[in-house]
């Protein structure tokens, strides 16, 4: 199955949005890692390509916890599904909810696509915001709460039976500076990929 072409059959795709072009087998899909937005030149997105800047990122942190992983086809393989809450480029410094909103039937339609799903990883915090608000829709509540990630590291939160981990962001200058984040994040990834099996 290709993800941007059922996206686009269950929902249109719009301009400005950016949709994963990847071949996979949905019900082989254990875990997704959600980042935050999508890259402003699209060839940098995790499937863009051969060295794409997200795609190197999320590698080398599924390698540092563990994961014998070189490509993004190989973390495709080991059962894990990225992508990104938000599927247009930042308009500015902060995302507001106006962009999560307008992307959030496309990060629902995409999660509901894995019947075998176990693990969802929230990568920063509009991940976060943006899987509450489809929790809120369906549940009426937060499936996360609203505090800071540091004080979530202990917590087991599910969502009907998935595990829910939120965790940092994993793209981005910042990442490179906050050492410490980088190192739980790797941590959250180990739990993930426990999980997972």
């Amino acid at each position: 199955m290709n993800i941007r072409t059922e996206l686009g059959k269950a929902l249109g795709i719009t301009d400005g949005i950016f949709l994963n072009d990847v071949e996979l087998d949905p019900s082989a899909v254990r875990a997704v890692m959600i980042n935050e937005v999508v890259p402003s030149d699209p060839k940098q997105d995790f499937y863009g390509g051969p060295g794409a800047d997200y795609m190197m990122a999320a590698v080398s942190l599924l390698r540092n916890a563990g994961a014998p992983v070189s490509s993004i086809h190989d973390v495709l393989r080991m059962g894990i599904y990225v992508t990104n809450a938000v599927k247009t480029p930042k308009s500015k410094s902060a995302v507001d909810s106006t962009e999560i909103e307008r992307s959030l039937p496309y990060l629902e339609k995409e999660l509901s696509l894995f019947p075998n799903l176990r693990v969802v990883m929230l990568m920063g915090d509009v991940a976060k915001r943006a899987f509450n608000m489809i929790s809120r829709k369906a549940a009426k509540k937060n499936a996360v709460p609203s505090v800071s990630t540091y004080k979530l590291g202990d917590s087991e939160i599910y969502y009907g039976c998935v595990r829910i981990i939120p965790s940092y962001i994993m793209t981005g200058g910042n990442i490179l500076i906050e050492k410490s984040k980088v190192t739980m994040a790797t941590g959250d990834v180990a739990k993930m990929l426990d999980i997972i099996g």
